[in-house]
C-alpha cells in the first residue's frame, strides 16, 4: 500500500475521545487548516456533526481512500483500553450501519495499527486488543475504527489521545506493509487468540464473527466476509475453544463453500 493513498480520519463532536484525539492530533502534528477539515500531506481530518456510527455513505461526500475514525469506546466493565476494529454487522443493524452488511476490511492496515498502538502505549495502564465486527457506518471505501475505552475518564485521557495520535499519524506517513490475510470466526468480542496472531506472526485479520453472532453467520455472510476484504483471504482462523457448540455448523459451511481453515 502506498502512502500516496488519502487517508480522512473522523472525528465527531459528540465524540469526547474523538474530540481528545483531534486536539492531539493538531497539537502534534503540522495541520493546515482548510476550514472545512484539515490537511499533513497525504492525511485529512473531518470533523462532524452526527455520531460516527451514523456516517452512512460518508465516502460519497468526503473523498478518499481510506477511511479510519477515531472514537470512543463504551462498555459497562469501563475498563482502560485501546481498541481498533472493522465495522459492519453480521445481522441487525442495531447501532449504525445496514442489516448483514459487512464493511470493506483494510486487513494490513488494521494490523500495522495494532502494532503500533501496541508500541506506543506500552507505558500506559490501558489494554490494547482488537473488537470484532460490530456497528455502523456503512461505506463503500476501506474503513477501520481507533477508539478509546471505555468511560468518560478515558476519553478525556490526554495522554491517551495522544498514543491514539502518534499510531495513527506514524503508521499513515510510511509505506504499509502487505500481509498475508485471513478472516476469523469465534472467540469473543475482545478476541486474544486473534490479538496474538497480529503480534506473533506475519498474518493480519480482518473480518472478525465472535461466538455471539454465529447465530447469524449463514453461507451469505461467509462468502460476504470472504469478498469484502482490500486483500485476498488465504484461509479462515477458527478459534477453535471459542466456537463451542457451533462447530459443527462453522465446519459445514466451510466445507459447503470448499474454504481452506486453520484451528487455533
Amino acid at each position: 500500500m502506498t502512502n500516496k493513498m488519502i487517508f480522512a480520519i473522523i472525528v465527531s463532536k459528540k465524540d469526547k475521545a474523538g474530540m481528545t484525539i483531534k486536539d492531539a492530533l493538531l497539537e502534534l502534528y503540522d495541520f493546515n487548516d482548510y476550514k472545512t477539515y484539515w490537511q499533513h500531506e497525504n492525511i485529512k481530518l473531518y470533523e462532524v456533526e452526527q455520531e460516527s456510527i451514523h456516517c452512512e455513505d460518508i465516502d460519497k461526500i468526503i473523498i478518499a481512500d481510506y477511511f479510519i475514525f477515531a472514537t470512543k469506546h463504551k462498555s459497562e466493565a469501563g475498563k482502560n483500553s485501546l481498541s481498533v476494529h472493522v465495522p459492519g454487522n453480521w445481522g441487525k443493524a442495531e447501532l449504525g450501519g445496514k442489516d448483514k452488511t459487512l464493511c470493506l476490511a483494510p486487513a494490513s492496515l488494521l494490523k500495522e495499527m495494532f502494532l503500533e498502538l501496541n508500541e506506543q502505549g506500552k507505558d500506559l495502564d490501558y489494554e490494547i486488543t482488537l473488537e470484532t465486527v460490530h456497528h455502523g457506518p456503512c461505506v463503500e471505501k476501506p474503513v477501520m475504527f481507533i477508539e478509546i475505552g471505555s468511560s468518560e475518564g478515558q476519553w478525556k485521557d490526554k495522554k491517551a489521545g495522544n498514543v491514539i495520535s502518534r499510531t495513527i499519524m506514524n503508521v499513515l506517513s510510511r509505506e504499509i506493509k502487505t500481509y498475508k490475510t485471513v478472516i476469523g470466526l469465534g472467540s469473543s468480542h475482545y478476541p486474544q487468540p486473534f490479538n496474538k496472531l497480529l503480534l506473533r506472526t506475519e498474518y493480519a485479520i480482518g473480518q472478525i464473527c465472535p461466538k455471539y453472532q454465529m447465530d447469524n453467520l449463514n453461507e451469505e455472510m461467509l462468502l460476504q466476509a470472504v469478498k469484502k476484504n482490500v486483500e485476498k483471504i488465504e484461509f479462515v482462523l477458527l478459534d477453535w475453544k471459542g466456537l463451542s457448540n457451533y462447530k459443527e455448523k462453522v465446519m459445514g459451511l466451510l466445507d459447503k463453500l470448499g474454504l481452506k481453515y486453520k484451528k487455533v
